[in-house]
């Protein structure tokens, strides 16, 4: 199991992942590696049994979300990405209402890594546009824990 996370508040733009930098536990193993003050979380394919084909790897994130400063009131989410792809049944959707007002989300997936491979997992800013012509919001993210762990 390897664990991440990130106290200070971190303004993350529409699209980008959050920032991870302390490792409370660490895999020795080299399944889960991270770089310090990245957002990129990568697990490794590596399979100790010959008929497996992939490595499982248990993945939850949770933190507390808000608008940024001289952003419109609306809807903010967060979202497991895998190389950079939002995971969308992990969308964690909050409607503060105003800035500065956080909010507690979390999200969890099973991802299956195939043998020999590697995916990068990280939390994105996921929020929704309010309208066609207005961009999605930067947010601010707090207390942001990700742990990975690697069940089969």
């Amino acid at each position: 199991m390897a664990e991440f996370t990130y106290a200070p508040v971190q303004t993350v733009p529409y699209g980008q992942n959050a920032i991870v930098n302390s490792t409370r536990f660490g895999c020795n193993k080299g399944y889960i590696l991270h770089r310090e003050g990245s957002g990129i979380i990568t697990a490794r394919g590596i399979v100790n049994n010959p008929c497996s084909n992939y490595a499982r790897y248990e993945c939850k994130f949770s933190g507390n979300i808000a608008l940024s400063e001289g952003a419109t009131v609306g809807k903010i989410a967060t979202a497991l990405a895998i190389n950079g792809e939002v995971l969308q049944d992990t969308i964690a959707v909050a409607t503060p209402a105003a800035v500065g007002d956080y909010w507690h989300v979390s999200g969890f997936a099973y991802i299956d890594v195939p043998r020999g491979c590697c995916f990068e997992i990280s939390v994105e800013n996921a929020s929704p546009q309010s309208s066609p012509t207005t961009p999605a919001p930067s947010i601010d993210i707090r207390n942001l824990n990700v742990a990975v762990n690697r069940v089969a």
